[in-house]
């Protein structure tokens, strides 16, 4: 190998960008976590569902959007930014990229925090957000990489460091799962409908889920771990070779995991068995990451005793070893079949966001917040508490539920020695949970205390301290190698100082995985057996289904029966694929807080949904679900409702031109029907409120299957 340039550059790292980050992580980090000891709060005391716009069902996916994308979001950009430059030996690329994508994110932030109470929300777990700002994700993420990808062009180190190999796989990737994942057909600025229907929306949200899980919870978070961990604990990374095998065999097999979460759905067989078997090899990789984290370690665990920064990372890393084992457990039928639905996926979640995403932050902010301010921590004391706060709040909150979900589980699925449900009211397995409700509200404000105590702390360290906006460095610039001569050691360097060909092969590492489960799904006709009697929802059904969605009903109930002898029992029978062909979008949820409403259609008169809405414990002594006493009272908006149905023809629901042309009439006759009903039952109420469009969507719901 011959070099032709040696001599020193200077430059400087912008340290204003990590600050600006840092600074944003702290202030949603704690946004975030209060709204999610509200909605906790929420699940035992009713009354705290404070008017339509502060409800569980639209609370729930701000807190989940705020911790995923505004806290976790902000953490992976400010140690992105933070190691990057550092590890390439290089300022960012483009300052204006670097505040563009800062600003840029946090208008997406105020723009989910307005629109998801507003009840503005495409209903898709952990992608809820409406198109414009969709839109606006791409943009920024596309600055975002090329940012990163012109920084790394013009780096003076050569050889591309592991954390980096985890940027560019989530950088892609998270790239490829957005766009597929925010496919929408637009009606209006603040309306669209998914281009896929039923399973196969099923399949691309939770293709998408799963992997949002992996490329933006998990893989930047591990670059952070090989670039922070050696740093706190002045050791080298324990094994370059694991690290070279576990981040490949990650990423391959990851993305075909996904499928586990629509076990024992209508979801082919095949695809359900490809989710389990990769679920379960994912072992394997993923306890590489945490050994080799773990194992830097070595010679060091006497530090861990004295310096609580390295207590944040042992706990975290040991967190992520224990979601990527249980992730894996709950895959398999016979776990999942008690599991699914329940609160033990909660717990599975939190133990993973609260231990792993959450202490690998506050360690990270920890170390990096004084180096940049040029001062020391204001209060070590503090750290310590901090810690230990975080730690029981974990406990608390993490258990109880691991208790809820069994309980849940169990009693569902409970019979008498006659052979009949010992639960048949599905109220009574809530009730038994509220306990366990309560101690989750207690464990998630002990958290949330903790990193109020960090917002102090470390907002006093930057008061005491002074920034330093551009820190001063020199490096060599980059060697110019002739490649003929070039042999420096193990085969995998080649591919190290070739950001290009690794991000190609990234890409098709993942998308492997995505083409075999996606594309025969949506090409072979026989995944997705069709039902005669199945017909598209009326205009009336398909707005109060819209209604259904805006509330966010579908986070506390399910539509989806299973083929199990206690649901068929207590709900009717099991759901078909083939009764979702015209759902655009699928709605079957992911937790039972309250009962499954597939069958819901036909079994209660029109009254009792009524009175249901206006006041749940009327109809069901002890409900915590909340009243929805607005939709009495708002009138139905029906200025769309040709449009829309006009949509879902060009997606494939096959509505004729009359009935889009009389979408209004239709819907105003079959309003009047139900108006009648209730009526006949002393219920006045106009025929253009909201809750007519409701009670049409629930009474069809299961409906079509029975029809002859």
């Amino acid at each position: 190998m011959s070099t032709k340039s040696t001599s020193l550059e200077q430059f400087y790292y912008d340290n204003k960008i990590v600050r600006n980050f840092s600074i944003a992580t702290i202030v949603w980090g704690v946004v975030g976590m209060l709204v999610g000891v509200i909605i906790a709060t929420q699940l035992f005391a009713p009354a705290a569902n404070l008017t339509q716009y502060g409800t569980f069902g639209r609370l729930r996916p701000l807190h989940t959007n705020a911790v995923i994308f505004a806290f976790v979001g902000n953490a992976i950009f400010a140690g992105v930014y933070y190691s990057l430059q550092r590890l390439l030996k290089a300022r960012m690329f483009s300052d204006f990229l670097s505040n563009f994508h800062f600003w840029g994110w946090q208008l997406i932030i105020v723009a989910a925090a307005i629109t998801l109470p507003l009840g503005i929300t495409t209903s898709h777990e952990y992608a809820e957000l409406e198109w414009p700002i969709d839109i606006a994700i791409t943009l920024v993420w596309v600055a975002f990489g090329i940012n990163m990808f012109g920084t790394i062009f013009k780096r003076r180190e050569r050889h591309l460091y592991v954390a980096i190999w985890f940027y560019i796989a989530t950088f892609i990737t998270v790239a490829v799962l957005h766009l597929t994942n925010s496919m929408q057909l637009p009606i209006s600025l603040f309306k669209s409908y998914y281009v896929y229907a039923g399973v196969q929306d099923a399949l691309i949200q939770w293709w998408y889920g799963h992997n949002a899980v992996a490329f933006f919870l998990t893989t930047p978070f591990l670059g952070m771990m090989y670039y922070f961990l050696p740093k706190m604990a002045n050791r080298p990374v324990y094994s370059y070779r694991l690290s070279i095998l576990h981040f490949w065999a990650l990423i391959f097999i990851y993305i075909w995991a996904g499928p586990h979460h629509l076990l024992y759905s209508s979801l082919p067989d095949w695809a359900q068995s490809l989710g389990v078997v990769f679920s379960i090899m994912l072992i394997a990789p993923s306890w590489g990451g945490m050994i080799n984290g773990l194992l830097t370690l070595r010679g060091a665990w006497d530090q861990v005793r004295e310096n609580t920064l390295l207590k944040f990372m042992v706990v975290g890393i040991t967190s992520y070893g224990m979601a990527t084992f249980e992730g894996p457990m709950l895959s398999l039928k016979n776990i999942n079949a008690i599991a699914h639905f329940t609160d033990w996926i909660v717990a599975h979640v939190h133990v993973g966001a609260l231990g792993w995403n959450g202490f690998l932050t506050f360690a990270m902010l920890y170390w990096l917040v004084p180096r940049i301010f040029q001062t020391n921590l204001y209060s070590e004391k503090l750290v310590k508490t901090h810690f230990w706060i975080g730690t029981i709040g974990i406990a608390f909150y993490a258990i109880p539920m691991y208790i809820s979900g069994f309980t849940q589980g169990m009693m569902w699925k409970q019979f008498t020695a006659e052979g009949t449900l010992q639960y048949g009211n599905f109220l009574d397995t809530t009730l038994q949970l509220l306990p366990m409700h309560m101690m989750r509200a207690l464990g998630g404000t002990l958290y949330l205390t903790g990193a109020i105590l960090m917002a102090y702390n470390l907002f006093k360290t930057m008061a005491q301290g002074t920034l330093l906006a551009n820190e001063k460095a020199e490096a060599a610039p980059l060697a110019i190698i002739e490649e003929k001569h070039e042999s420096d050691g193990h085969w995998h360097r080649w591919i190290e100082k070739r950001p290009i060909q690794l991000l190609v092969a990234s890409l098709v590492m993942i998308l492997v995985g995505s083409l075999v489960e996606l594309v025969p799904t949506f090409m072979v006709k026989s995944n997705v057996p069709t039902i005669e009697s199945v017909k598209p929802y009326s205009s009336l059904e398909l707005e109060g289904r819209d209604i259904y969605i805006r509330e966010g009903c579908v986070s506390c109930h399910s539509q989806l029966v299973r083929p199990f002898r206690s649901e068929t029992e207590r709900y009717g029978e099991f759901s078909k694929s083939g009764e979702f062909v015209y759902d655009h979008p699928f709605l079957w949820g992911s937790k039972r807080t309250g009962p499954d409403l597939h069958r819901e259609g036909g079994k209660y008169p029109d009254s009792w949904h009524y009175h249901h809405m206006r006041e749940p414990s009327s109809m069901s002594p002890g409900s915590i679900m909340p009243n929805y006493a607005w939709l009495l009272e708002q009138t139905l908006n029906t200025s769309q409702t040709q449009d829309k149905l006009a949509a879902m023809k060009k997606l494939g629901v096959p509505y004729s031109t009359d009935e889009i042309t009389n979408a209004v009439k239709d819907l105003n006759s079959q309003a009047k029907a139900i108006q009648a009903n209730l009526a006949a039952e002393k219920i006045k109420v106009s025929q253009d409120k909201e809750i007519i469009s409701l009670i049409a969507y629930l009474q069809r719901l299961g409906t079509d299957i029975s029809k002859k």
